[in-house]
């Protein structure tokens, strides 16, 4: 569990916490249009979100989230190579919907794979212990950006294809517990 939440946490932080940067610098876009483009992929995101986690309660955890992981990468070939391309844009906002639609599935797949003894504890120290073993991944982006021209596209396309194929291959994985009754025992 916590070899997936450290791959959900570098495929989340490795397209979102660079993307700013990558926006302004290699689009020389303003902060206001960086903002609203930021705003507009984060509201997409919680529809992702949204739309996967209800589609995991008919197909599965580990299928939900298999299929949000691998619709992801064709995203991620116009975030870092068509980085001037106008229809380019209008596709990373649909990418990030995608990449955080696998999001919307975690809270209840971690809960279902945790003993109801532990429920409150686990998902929560897995999550932290990921996010832990992600952290190292801004400045890591930032290095491959910088070996790379200032690229900061290649960077995040990257990345988020390697862990998006991680993702796929650890889920596999996983048990699928959907259905699991989350009480008291």
């Amino acid at each position: 569990m916590v070899v997936l939440m450290m791959c959900f946490n570098l495929f989340s932080h490795g397209t979102q916490d660079l993307y700013p940067t990558f926006l302004q610098k290699q689009h020389n876009f303003d902060p206001t249009t960086v903002s609203w483009i930021v705003i507009v992929a984060n509201l997409g995101a919680i529809a992702g979100g949204l739309i996967f986690g209800h589609l995991s309660e008919k197909i599965g955890r580990v299928n939900a989230i298999t299929i949000a992981a691998l619709i992801a990468l064709p995203g991620a070939f116009p975030v870092g190579f068509l980085v001037d391309a106008g229809p380019a844009r209008d596709r990373r906002v649909h990418y990030a919907g995608r990449r955080s639609g696998a999001w919307g599935v975690i809270p209840v797949h971690l809960n279902e794979l945790s003993p109801s003894a532990a429920r409150a504890t686990i998902p929560a120290f897995v999550y932290q212990a990921g996010n832990f073993l992600a952290s190292y991944n801004g400045p890591f982006q930032a290095q491959i950006a910088q070996a790379n021209g200032g690229n900061y596209g290649f960077a995040l396309a990257l990345v988020a294809g390697v862990v998006a194929v991680a993702i796929v291959i650890v889920i596999r994985f996983s048990p699928e517990r959907r259905g699991e009754v989350l009480t008291a025992h």
